[in-house]
Parts: C-alpha cells; sequence; structure tokens
C-alpha cells in the first residue's frame, strides 16, 4: 500500500538572496522610504505656504472691502451734499430769474404811468385804467372837451402809446345853478414799452 500524507509539511523555504547581498535591498528600501517622506514633507510644505498666502491674500481683500466700505460712505455724503448744494443753487437761479423778470417787466408800468401822468392835463381827472396785455382802456372825468383833446395829444406826443383814440365822451348833468356839467370819457391806447 502507498501512504499520502495530505497534511502540509512544514518544510523550510529557502530564501534567495540577490546576488549584490542582503544590504542592497534595505538601503534601496530606505532610500524609497526617505524619498517618499522627502516628497511628503514638501508636499506638505508647498500646501502650507499655499494656505499662508491665500490667508494673506484674503486677509487683504477683507481689508480693501472695509475701506472701499469705508471710502463709499464717505462718497454718500459728498454726493449728498452736491445734490443738496445743486437743488439750493437751481432754486437760487429761479429765484434771480424771477427777480429779473420782474425787474424787467416794472420798467413798463413804471414808464406807463409816469407818461400818462406827465400827459394829464388841468382840470382832468382818471377814474380808472384797464390793462390787457398792451391795450389800455383809461377812464375819467374833465372839465372841458378841450381838455380831453389835450390829454389825447400829449399821449401821442410822448411816443409810448401809439394809436389813440376816444371810445366814449358824455357830458353829465350837473346840478341847477353849477355851471357847466363834467365831460365822462373813455379812451383806448396802445402801450409800446420803451426799447422795441
Amino acid at each position: 500500500m502507498i501512504r499520502i500524507n495530505l497534511l502540509p509539511v512544514d518544510r523550510e523555504r529557502t530564501r534567495r538572496r540577490p546576488a549584490g547581498g542582503g544590504l542592497g535591498l534595505q538601503a534601496t528600501q530606505q532610500r524609497i522610504t526617505l524619498a517618499c517622506s522627502l516628497i511628503l514633507v514638501l508636499t506638505g510644505l508647498g500646501v502650507g505656504w499655499w494656505y499662508w498666502s491665500l490667508q494673506l491674500q484674503t486677509d487683504r481683500i477683507e481689508e480693501d472691502i472695509v475701506t472701499s466700505q469705508k471710502e463709499t460712505a464717505r462718497l454718500r455724503t459728498l454726493i449728498q451734499q452736491v445734490q443738496t448744494n445743486d437743488a439750493r443753487r437751481a432754486q437760487l437761479q429761479q429765484r434771480v430769474g424771477l427777480i429779473e423778470e420782474l425787474r424787467k417787466d416794472r420798467e413798463g408800468p413804471v414808464h406807463m404811468l409816469d407818461e400818462i401822468s406827465r400827459s394829464l392835463p388841468d382840470m382832468l381827472w382818471l377814474s380808472e385804467i384797464k390793462q390787457q396785455g398792451v391795450d389800455l382802456t383809461i377812464s375819467g372825468r374833465c372839465t372841458s372837451l378841450t381838455a380831453l383833446s389835450d390829454f389825447v395829444d400829449n399821449l401821442k406826443l410822448g411816443g409810448y402809446f401809439k394809436p389813440v383814440e376816444i371810445l366814449d365822451s358824455q357830458v353829465e348833468q350837473s346840478l341847477p345853478g353849477a355851471g357847466s356839467g363834467l365831460t365822462r370819457f373813455s379812451i383806448k391806447a396802445t402801450f409800446v414799452p420803451p426799447g422795441t
């Protein structure tokens, strides 16, 4: 009978060593470990330097943001001041324009009334002056038609009233024994402002 042992047998395995000896393999493994460690340290230093530079950039950007926000707030106050000053300037220009307009408009009525007062003869009284643009209607009373005629001629000679015409003249009845009555009149004239 043949016997076969199926149980594993402890056999010493012989290791074969390289031709260079055991020191070469160990030195190579140490070099590889040292190189990997060096790569790991250098990678850690690179990542640390990169993180540090990013942190510096972040700090710089945050400082810039704070500075920009302060500058924005300062510029907003300046913009408000400029807008306030612009509004005030526009208001003052409007007032100056209104004053100039009033000054120009003042000259016309002053000249008109001055010319009318210079043209008044004795014994003639004005009761009403109506103005619509440059057209005037003058009403009043006088003691004689000669005074009315002198008044119309004086207005024409003054040069400020171009077409002057008598619209109406009526003699009012006076009290008995008082003599002749007063004449009520109405004149139409066009005022030509000076300088036109």
